[in-house]
């Protein structure tokens, strides 16, 4: 019999008699004793780098990889179980989605066994676990007659029919051609079968598609009569928002007869509340294929969503095709046992990972287009760059000494500001980015930077004497070795760190306006007021007080609170619910009810662009936990960019939402 092992992990919660402890539990299925052995896992949870380890030894830790072994001389005979318990996280567990989620042995020869990975058990806490989007079912009565989700700005139709078999769209001149055809292809995909658009000898009702001066850029009208419907719009975009209105209320009339209806009469007028309506996405700590990126893409224009920030890089792993430096994509976009990036995140010891050619991100940006919603590429820079820096050492300082960490844990993992070659890497990155994404928006991101950054780096720390004195110099001096605050991102405002960043976003941020595009940037980007204000933007994330303040500032912001619209935060505070918990939680009708423009005066609306989801990857190994994550929150997302508040209603939401398509299929069970 070949060796096998399985593999528990437990968590308990601090008492007052005893630290929470993190056990660990490796049983031998096997029928062969095994010795001199080590364990190796990964999940979100990370063990803290100062833990204690009860019955083994803690060989390596990186981030939320951990390599250990048992007591020297131990020996797991057949069908015993060595158990070891961790005394120190970096924070403690909240959700079964939190522990290990992937994990293999190494035996003394070298070779390595995948272990099959349970999700970590709660003591005392024996639910089920939750996967899969939630359901809301369609009711037997509405609050309204028609299915649309993003609601619009006015409804004032009339009469019903049965609903038409399908739609034959009939598009008068170039973008009413470009705007039928994307329509068309979105519905073949997301609804395979249902022959939303059919030609008129299956039944398809005609719908003419014309332009009309005089509308907003993604405004449109649609008009009905008895057996024949009008989308009019000036642009493209608001053709294909219509069309997609159109297409709504044909599901809602054709699946749920009873509850919607089909007009026959009146007229739909819309417009959007805000410009920009963004969801991100991070394929960094964990890899969508193109197909997936494609089929996200998709939901997110039946979602009326039109911004996809596409989070590129991380300390995890870099995604893009950069022709330049070849490294990038031969060795930061894998992970596995073994290699410059260990497995991390639930991917297992087999060599995992991905990235984007530039013929699929051509792929994707076309498709984005013609769906009317805009790429926007980030690179985060400087810190949240541990994965580049594995591949390209050379950009660090090489006089630099001793060790700091992220919030993530992961050591000196940050673009040094003062480090010459940087900036030649920098500006060939942002040439190939620009050159890819037409929207001409570089996300430079510039967050999380560890306040001890560079404090072992002789060139970082004259360049902060020569910008800010000898006694800042010597106050990031005493920094050296400091690992940090690790139940929060460091604050540095103000820090010596803080100065030299803004410089190097300075520079960054000139040249990638010296190319004729704008700055992306998260809230930090702020810090210093580093960027012209002109040419840039940020998302504020912390709190819904930093964004009304920065824009009070005159920063043109997006809206992204971490409480309400992070979509890796779980639906509730339950261990059953997956997902993160660092920003607390929020449900499909918290999320739903959140009002972007509460707190912000006159003069700081002028400078709210709009609001954005935003999907961190880091809990959704299980596409099914995506799903129940990602959904309905979404949507809830979309009509608040979409609809103004005083049109927003969670009862008329929570009746229509199940209409719309999820990206995997996962449903939670009833």
């Amino acid at each position: 019999m070949p060796m096998s092992f399985s593999f528990v992990t437990t968590w308990s919660p601090a008492t007052a008699d005893e630290p929470l402890g993190y056990g660990i539990e490796l049983t031998n299925t096997g029928d062969t004793p095994v010795s001199d052995f080590q364990l190796g896992f990964s999940g979100p949870a990370r063990i803290d780098p100062h833990a204690t380890l009860e019955n083994g030894v803690l060989l390596r830790r990186l981030s939320n990889h951990t390599l250990i072994a048992p007591p020297e001389g131990f020996v797991l005979e057949p069908g015993a179980t060595w158990t070891a318990v961790a005394r120190g996280l970096s924070y403690g567990l909240r959700h079964w989605s939190d522990g290990a989620n992937a994990a293999y042995v190494v035996l003394s020869d070298g070779s390595i066994i995948p272990l099959a990975t349970a999700p970590t058990r709660g003591k005392g806490n024996n639910a089920p676990l939750l996967k899969g989007a939630a359901r809301f079912p369609v009711p037997a009565k509405a609050p309204v007659a028609v299915s649309i989700i993003p609601w619009p700005q006015s409804v004032a139709t009339t009469g019903a029919r049965i609903a038409p078999p399908g739609l034959d769209l009939k598009p008068e001149g170039n973008d009413a051609g470009r705007a039928a055809a994307a329509f068309a292809g979105l519905v073949d995909d997301l609804f395979p079968v249902e022959a939303l658009v059919r030609p008129s000898a299956e039944g398809g009702m005609p719908v003419a598609i014309s332009h009309k001066p005089g509308l907003g850029d993604e405004a449109y009208e649609l008009s009905f009569a008895e057996n024949a419907a009008t989308v009019a719009a000036t642009t493209r975009q608001g053709m294909v928002y219509g069309l997609i209105t159109l297409g709504q209320i044909l599901r809602g009339a054709r699946l749920h007869p009873q509850t919607f209806v089909f007009p026959t009469g009146g007229v739909i007028t819309d417009a959007p509340g805000f410009a920009y309506r963004g969801s991100h996405l991070d394929v960094a700590r964990q890899f969508y294929t193109t197909a997936e990126v494609s089929r996200f893409l998709k939901i997110m224009a039946w979602n009326k969503l039109n911004k996809f920030h596409w989070h590129l890089s991380e300390d995890e792993a870099w995604r893009l095709e950069i022709d330049a430096y070849p490294q990038l994509t031969e060795i930061a976009a894998w992970r596995g046992h073994g290699k410059a990036l260990p497995p991390l995140l639930g991917s297992g010891p087999q060599p995992t990972g991905g990235y984007y050619t530039k013929a699929a991100v051509r792929q994707i940006v076309a498709l984005a287009d013609s769906l009317a919603i805009a790429v926007i590429p980030e690179i985060d820079m400087p810190g949240h760059f541990y994965a580049a820096l594995q591949a390209l050492p050379e950009l660090r300082d090489p006089q630099e000494t001793g060790e700091y960490q992220s919030v993530q844990g992961f050591p000196n993992n940050s673009l040094n500001p003062a480090h010459e070659p940087v900036y030649r890497f920098v500006e060939t990155i942002v040439d190939e980015v620009l050159e890819l994404f037409p929207a001409g928006i570089f996300h430079l991101g510039a967050d999380e930077v560890p306040l001890a950054a560079w404090s072992g780096s002789p060139l970082a720390l004259d360049m902060i004497e020569r910008l800010g004195g000898p006694e800042m110099r010597r106050k990031h001096e005493k920094q050296f070795n400091q690992l940090g605050n690790h139940h929060g991102a460091d604050e540095i405002e103000g820090s010596p760190t803080a100065l030299i960043q803004a410089a190097f976003i300075r520079r960054v941020h000139d040249y990638i306006a010296s190319k004729g595009a704008i700055t992306g940037g998260w809230e930090e980007a702020a810090h210093g007021d580093a960027v012209d204000k002109t040419k840039a933007f940020v998302i504020g994330w912390r709190n819904v007080e930093i964004n009304a303040a920065l824009a009070e500032r005159g920063f043109d912001i997006v809206v992204s609170p971490g409480q309400r619209y992070y979509l890796d935060m779980a639906n509730g505070v339950q261990w059953t619910e997956p997902g993160a918990g660092w920003a607390g939680w929020s449900g499909p009708q918290e999320t739903y009810e959140f009002e972007a423009r509460a707190g912000f005066s006159e003069q700081g609306l002028k400078h709210l662009l709009g609001i954005q989801a935003c999907i961190w990857s880091e809990s959704m190994t299980d596409r099914a936990i995506f799903d129940r994550l990602v959904f309905p929150r979404l949507s809830a997302i979309a009509e608040a960019g979409w609809t103004l508040p005083e049109r927003k209603s969670w009862d008329r939401f929570k009746a229509l939402v199940g209409t719309m398509p999820i990206l995997y299929g996962h449903w939670a069970a009833d």
